[in-house]
């Protein structure tokens, strides 16, 4: 079977982590310890967030005040290797010395007319007090939102359009390797307007369960894991009968309303990845990766809900 995981931040760096590479590398090890048997069994491509560590590089490359600072784009290409590496490490530490990985620095086309632009909504970075968030946007022209009791900075997140390393990944998975890409979204990038199809970097930052439910997609994967910090779906999250939902179609996710800074993002993922392929897509905790593999657990999202299900 083929699968496609997205690690949640969380399996990164948790909201009261201290964001030091000690601490990452410590999540990641937790993380490959649950996804080892997971990559013995089945093929497996890996993606993963990066808000966090693309938020704190732009912070330490915006103290650099000589030069213009280094943009979001080339700061996801930083993180996408340096997580990647870390992932590769910890789960080649765990596997069989013979099994390849491969992580893959991996461009998306954006659409420089995306709405998002216009109204940035993408958290990266540290959480701040009210204070320090509006000297930040004062000193570096940084745009702030609310995130539960603390600020963070946010950018715009546009859709994603085109994953240019399809090709070398299917290739990849083809001589059995585990291949780990499109981290925190891939690396924005647009054509410009000037007739000759230039590429470039483009300043946002793209919504990883949206480019990873392009990639299970155009690799047409069996399955679509979105991997959390939760069992799974709720329905009316936070009321009296909020209800853990098991097996669902998409028709039955569109009767419920899911938070954009939460839930949100990966119920409509896993409703696009359904509605593409015909396969199965399920959001869960990382810890019960196995078991969301055979099935028995998470939410489950299939165009034909099984029977007894």
């Amino acid at each position: 079977m083929r699968i496609v995981v997205a690690l949640g931040g969380n399996a990164l760096l948790r909201r009261s982590d201290k964001m030091t590479a000690s601490v990452q590398r410590a999540n990641v090890r937790i993380a490959a310890r649950a996804l080892a048997p997971l990559a013995l069994e089945h093929e497996l491509v890996l993606a993963h967030g990066n808000g966090p560590q693309v938020g704190l590089l732009a912070l330490q490359a915006a103290a650099y005040n000589a030069e213009e600072p280094y943009p979001l784009d080339v700061l996801g290409a930083e993180t996408e290797g340096m997580i990647g590496y870390m992932i590769e490490q910890e789960l080649g530490n765990l596997l069989p010395f013979e099994k390849p990985l491969a992580t893959v620095l991996t461009m998306v086309e954006v659409d420089p007319q995306d709405p998002s632009f216009g109204d940035p909504e993408k958290f990266v970075g540290p959480c701040y007090d009210q204070e320090t968030a509006n000297r930040l946007a004062d000193e570096k022209g940084w745009v702030f939102k609310a995130d539960g009791d603390s600020w963070r900075r946010v950018v715009a997140s546009p859709e994603p359009k085109r994953i240019f390393e399809l090709k070398p990944i299917k290739w990849l998975l083809e001589k059995g390797t585990i291949v780990i890409c499109a981290g925190g979204g891939g690396i924005p990038t647009a054509y410009l307007p000037d007739g000759k199809r230039t590429l470039a970097g483009i300043e946002a930052v793209i919504d990883k369960d949206f480019a990873s439910e392009l990639l299970a997609r155009e690799l047409d994967a069996d399955l679509f894991v979105m991997a959390t910090d939760t069992e799974g779906v709720y329905a009316r999250w936070g009321e009296p009968d909020q209800e853990l939902l098991g097996w669902v179609t998409p028709e039955e996710l569109e009767r419920y309303d899911f938070a954009a800074g939460s839930m949100g993002p990966k119920v409509e993922a896993a409703i696009r990845f359904v509605r593409g392929t015909g396969n199965r897509a399920a959001i869960g905790r990382l810890d019960d990766i196995a078991m969301i593999a055979a099935g028995q657990a998470g939410t489950n999202v299939v165009a034909t809900r099984p029977a007894g299900a």
